[in-house]
């Protein structure tokens, strides 16, 4: 019979919890990792959204004519300088697509503001093709192949909140979306 002594016993014992805590700790880690990259791409969609929406408020309109006031004197005449303004859909479509292509410019990842504009145009092709009936924002990150991992699926449904702001796509009850009616 092999007898182990107190001290040796204790210290295997401890070894084991150890190794208990490492295990579930490392599996903690990789929680916290995809959580922060989830995180992180909200954040970067926020980001995008508010800076759209900022080009849109009506401060940034007279400061952008104020730094040009005879372009616009000389090019178009004063009635028809504030048309463009009523459409909003078009503005924000127009502004949106022109900040996203300056900051990916000046980041140099033109590659950024094609796939982010990219989403859009698939998931409003998505919903053309899934006609009345309510999906999830999993089932379209599905169908899109961006289910890979959380961040990918918070995009696409940060996108469709974006597009149920512009009442493009219709919410039809917690985390279900319809195309909306034209």
């Amino acid at each position: 019979m092999v007898s182990v002594t107190p001290k040796a016993r204790n210290i295997e014992i401890t070894a084991e919890g150890l190794q208990e805590d490492l295990a579930r700790l490392e599996i903690q880690k990789q929680a916290l990792e995809r959580e922060l990259a989830a995180v992180t791409a909200h954040l970067g969609s926020v980001q995008r959204a508010l800076s759209a929406l900022q080009a849109l408020m009506p401060e940034s309109v007279p400061s952008a004519s104020a730094t040009r006031p005879e372009d616009v004197v000389a090019e178009v005449p004063a009635p028809v300088a504030p048309a463009p303004m009523p459409s909003a859909v078009q503005a924000e479509g127009s502004a949106g697509a022109g900040d996203r292509a300056e900051d990916a410019s000046s980041a140099g990842d033109s590659d950024g503001s094609k796939s982010y504009g990219k989403l859009t145009e698939q998931i409003l092709a998505y919903f053309a093709e899934a006609g009345n009936t309510d999906v999830r924002a999993r089932d379209v990150a599905s169908a899109l192949g961006r289910d890979t991992d959380s961040g990918s699926i918070n995009a696409v449904r940060s996108t469709l909140d974006r597009l149920v702001g512009q009442s493009r796509v219709r919410r039809v009850g917690r985390g279900l979306y319809r195309a909306a009616k034209r």
